[in-house]
């Protein structure tokens, strides 16, 4: 591990976890604006962490050990993504311990400790939520990895970081593979996300919340930790979308006069994905639970469909 590489490793954690809650707040005031609804402050999810951190923990009588712990769990998970997946520069050493195969393990993590913690109460919504959860991942996962192999396939490789600089350098084209996996991603992305039309993240309605009957237990910084885990997954998600499909600006190894640039890159990026993603779930609706896993298995059909023609027609 070089000097540059840890300190690249050190100001990329500490970018992502303090850069997620802004992101958040962008794509709600996107949102807002397409709606024609007054926006609310950029900073509005840093003050609501900052009131959650402020308040005492009010627990159940019956919450073991898990349900405290999980929330630690869940927002070490999200941070030990984002410093695996390249935001500005491919000079992560984090990045050379997992590959996407450990990367999809990590959120899966993630995922069984927010179910567990949601059943160890005993309510109803808790396990629905649960239930919920674990049937959307069941399906999300999958995906994601076959997303994932379209890559691997060009890169000869599993390593994120080698599948963006092999990425960085091909020839600039539309590629029928890349075209499937990046609709499958963008479904993977609303899905593992709790985003519309898959969930809503701003509804407490029992019949169709999951992300948010998962949490329902948890107050002051148990629930801080949670919401900005989540918030730090949707900026993973949207840097591996950027890092895999839109590679050009990302800075290589060792190149320390290409970090400017791609810090403003990664920013213009990061704006346009999140000004994408509110557009995208302004003009959706939410479709009926029972209709969700037809749409994640569409997602691992398609990204199905970009491994095969990746593998007849680009190999």
């Amino acid at each position: 591990m070089t000097l540059g590489g840890a300190l690249n490793q050190l100001v990329q954690l500490l970018l992502v976890a303090l850069a997620a809650p802004l992101l958040m707040g962008w794509v709600n005031a996107c949102r807002a604006w397409l709606q024609n609804r007054s926006a609310p402050s950029l900073l509005q999810p840093y003050r609501v962490l900052r009131k959650l951190l402020h308040k005492d923990a009010a627990l159940a009588e019956n919450a073991s050990w898990l349900f405290r712990f999980a929330p630690y769990v869940i927002f070490g998970c999200m941070w030990l993504v984002a410093g695996i997946v390249p935001v500005v520069a491919t000079d992560l050493p984090f990045a050379a311990a997992a590959d996407v195969i450990a990367l999809v393990g990590v959120f899966a993590v993630a995922r069984v400790f927010i179910s567990l913690a949601a059943m160890d109460i005993g309510t109803a919504f808790g396990t629905l939520g649960a239930r919920r959860e674990m049937l959307i991942g069941a399906l999300a996962e999958p995906a994601l990895l076959i997303i994932f192999f379209n890559f691997a396939l060009i890169a000869q490789s599993t390593s994120l970081t080698t599948i963006v600089e092999t990425l960085a350098h091909r020839e600039f084209a539309l590629y029928p593979s890349l075209a499937f996996a990046a609709v499958a991603f963008v479904m993977v992305l609303l899905a593992e996300n709790a985003r519309v039309p898959v969930d809503n993240p701003a509804t407490h309605l029992e019949l169709t919340m999951v992300h948010e009957a998962l949490i329902l237990e948890y107050s002051a910084r148990h629930l801080a930790l949670i919401e900005w885990a989540s918030a730090i997954k949707l900026f993973a998600y949207c840097a591996i979308g950027i890092a895999c499909f839109v590679p050009w600006g990302i800075a290589e190894a060792g190149d320390w006069n290409a970090l400017p640039l791609a810090i403003a890159a990664a920013v213009a990026k990061l704006l346009v994905a999140g000004a994408g993603l509110a557009a995208l779930e302004t003009v959706s609706a939410k479709m009926r639970i029972f209709r969700v896993p037809e749409f994640v298995a569409t997602a691992f059909m398609l990204a199905m469909l970009g491994l095969l023609l990746n593998y007849v027609f680009e190999v």
